[in-house]
């Protein structure tokens, strides 16, 4: 499918526009963060706890520093972050899924034994056990963290649909032409399993950069970086709800929600895209208005 086919048939869905909107406006705002924002974010400019004003829309911090200039700026890291465990997670997920749904036997039962393993073990105080044996972990560490730990259940049912596919017919048809089995797999198998990967990716992506914010908010990220947990994590140190500055706190968390109901919505699109019974309830329903009979007005009706 073409990249014009897939935004025509996005932008046909309203969640999906939606949505995009919200994630294309996120990473406008990064890639042009200098631009948006003259001030540095780590730079004193303001007096402490500022409230928002025409010089600083968002107001300042404890420091002085400007936090539309945080803001801006920290969707850098934070985008960075859930994109790169998005990436990380659905590559691993990709890999071991398909392998050991294809494959079948011994390496089968090996990594669907790994799965559940990964599967067992509480992910947030993993994570937690993690960044806090490294330390003030920077948001490269954080990602990598998310990302080789946060794979299994996406593996898991990349593996479920990749042995019902094995036993499609285009797909032995190809076996027994003597295809080699990276050609089948790339060729036959993984463009099946796009719309699962897509849905994948995206709730990766949100789990990524909340799991972020929560590291950094509980200081096990490196405060020397700007990010939306970073600020969230200056907000608590600071005090900043006692003292009254609501501001400080309500910008990464203005961030997080609308950025995470962006992708969200981008998520039940897909899913509502892909999933064939989702399309079929939506137009029974629409065929069922258009199947009730329509009132019969009769000759005194007419004649009054």
């Amino acid at each position: 499918m073409r990249m014009p086919t897939i935004l025509k048939i996005l932008l046909g869905n309203k969640k999906a526009a939606f949505g995009l909107a919200i994630v294309v406006s996120f990473v406008l705002m990064a890639v042009f963060a200098p631009l948006l924002a003259s001030n540095e974010p780590t730079k004193r400019v303001a007096r402490p706890h500022q409230p928002p004003s025409a010089e600083y829309v968002m107001g300042s911090t404890r420091m002085g520093h400007d936090i539309w200039s945080q803001f801006t700026n920290g969707a850098r890291i934070s985008l960075m972050v859930g994109f790169g465990a998005g990436l990380l997670v659905c590559a691993l997920a990709i890999g071991i899924g398909i392998t050991a749904g294809y494959f079948g036997g011994l390496i089968d039962e090996c990594l669907t034994f790994l799965m559940n393993v990964m599967l067992v073990i509480p992910g947030l105080p993993l994570l937690l056990v993690l960044a806090s044996f490294i330390g003030e972990a920077s948001p490269l560490v954080i990602a990598l963290i998310i990302g080789l730990t946060s794979w299994a259940y996406g593996a898991r049912v990349i593996r479920a649909q990749t042995l019902a596919l094995r036993e499609k017919e285009f797909v032995i048809a190809a076996e027994v032409l003597g295809e080699p089995a990276w050609r089948i797999i790339l060729v036959e198998i993984l463009p099946n399993l796009i719309s699962i990967i897509g849905v994948s990716f995206i709730g990766s992506i949100i789990y990524a950069i909340v799991t972020e914010a929560t590291l950094e908010f509980l200081g096990l990220g490196d405060p020397t970086v700007v990010s939306w947990g970073i600020m969230l994590y200056n907000a608590q140190t600071s005090s900043a709800i006692l003292v009254g500055a609501w501001w400080e706190i309500l910008a990464p968390c203005f961030a997080i929600a609308t950025l995470g109901a962006g992708l969200a919505l981008l998520n039940f699109a897909i899913d509502e895209i892909a999933n064939p019974q989702l399309r079929s309830h939506k137009g029974l329903r629409r065929w069922k208005q258009l199947a009730v009979p329509a009132p019969v007005i009769t000759a005194q009706e007419k004649t009054a």
